[in-house]
C-alpha cells in the first residue's frame, strides 16, 4: 500500500486524508461510502497505489468518519459534507480532478452534478454502486440496524460483499468494527438516523436526479452481485446523460473496487487515462461504451 496518511484543518475541522502519486500529474479524489466503519482507507486501499502511478490521488475520510473531525448537520448532512469536500480540495490546491465515489461518495458526487449550483471541481465522475433505489430487505436494515456489536459488523459485511469469504474472515470483520468505534464514530452517524418524535422518517436517497444537467464525462459502475441495488440500474441513469459509460463488475457486491480490484482498477484506468488523452488533443478517444 503506497500512500501516506496526512492531516489537514479544514474550515476549523480536522480532516484526515490519504495521499499518493506525484503532486505535478492530474489528480483524483476518491470518495468513501456511507456504512458504519467506512473511511478512506478500507474504502480505497486496493485502488489508491494503482491509480498513484498516473495520477495525484487523494481520498478523504468525509465528515464523520475514520480520523476526520466527528460533526453532523441535521439539517443538510449530505450538504455540509459535499462542501466540506469542496474546501478540502481548495484547502489542498485543488482546482479540477477526476472524481471517484462508491456508495454514499457516489451519491453525493451525483447530487452535486445534478444540482443548479455545483461546488466539486470535477473534469469527470465515476459513480461506483451509489445511484440506484436502495431496496428494502435484511440487507439494507443491516446497514442502519448496528450497535456496536461484532455480530451486527459482520451483518453490514454480509450486505457489502457478494463473497462469504468476507463476513467469515473474523479479522476482517475486526477491522471494520474497530473504525465503526473509534471516538465519535458511532455516535455521528448513528445520530443521523435521527428523528424529532411524531416527525415523518426521510425519504431514501432517491435515484431520480436531473441527470440532463451533467456535463463532465461519467462512468457508472454497478456490481453484478450487489445486494442492496436493483439489477440493472446503473445502464437506466447512464442512459440519462449525455455521452456517459456504464459498466457491470462481475462476482462483487456493494464494493467492487474492493471485491474485485484488479477489474475496477483497469476500468478507471481506462476511463480516466481517455479523460487525458481527450484533454491533450482536445477530441474524444474511443468510443463511448453502452
Amino acid at each position: 500500500m503506497n500512500f501516506q496518511r496526512k492531516t489537514i484543518t479544514v474550515d476549523g475541522l480536522v480532516t484526515s486524508y490519504l495521499e499518493a502519486g506525484a503532486e505535478h500529474a492530474q489528480t483524483v479524489v476518491l470518495l468513501h461510502g456511507g456504512e458504519f466503519g467506512a473511511g478512506a482507507e478500507l474504502g480505497w486501499e486496493r485502488t489508491i497505489s494503482a491509480l498513484g502511478e498516473r495520477f495525484r490521488v487523494l481520498a478523504p475520510d468525509m465528515l464523520g468518519y475514520g480520523h476526520t473531525a466527528k460533526v453532523l448537520d441535521f439539517v443538510d448532512g449530505r450538504g455540509m459534507r459535499i462542501r466540506h469536500v469542496a474546501a478540502f480540495c481548495a484547502a489542498v490546491g485543488v482546482d479540477s480532478a477526476h472524481f471517484v465515489g462508491n456508495s454514499m461518495g457516489a451519491i453525493n458526487l451525483l447530487v452535486d452534478a445534478t444540482s443548479t449550483d455545483p461546488v466539486l471541481p470535477m473534469r469527470s465522475l465515476v459513480a461506483i454502486c451509489g445511484g440506484g433505489e436502495i431496496q428494502n430487505n435484511e440487507h439494507m436494515r443491516a446497514l442502519y440496524d448496528y450497535d456496536a456489536t461484532l455480530g451486527a459488523m459482520k451483518a453490514i459485511v454480509t450486505a457489502l460483499f457478494f463473497a462469504p469469504s468476507y463476513p467469515e474472515d473474523e479479522a476482517y470483520v475486526a477491522r471494520r468494527h474497530e473504525s465503526a468505534t473509534l471516538p465519535g464514530a458511532w455516535e455521528t452517524i448513528a445520530a443521523a438516523r435521527f428523528r424529532r418524535p411524531g416527525s415523518e422518517p426521510p425519504a431514501a436517497a432517491s435515484s431520480r436526479r436531473a441527470y440532463e444537467r451533467i456535463t463532465v464525462p461519467t462512468l457508472i459502475v454497478e456490481g453484478g452481485g450487489d445486494k442492496l441495488l436493483p439489477t440493472g440500474w446503473a445502464a437506466e441513469i447512464a442512459a440519462q446523460i449525455d455521452g456517459a459509460r456504464s459498466a457491470v463488475i462481475e462476482n462483487a457486491g456493494h464494493c467492487p473496487q474492493i471485491e474485485q480490484p484488479r477489474a475496477v482498477n483497469d476500468l478507471l484506468l481506462s476511463f480516466l487515462g481517455d479523460q487525458d488523452d481527450t484533454d491533450r488533443t482536445g477530441t474524444k478517444s474511443g468510443a463511448h461504451a453502452p
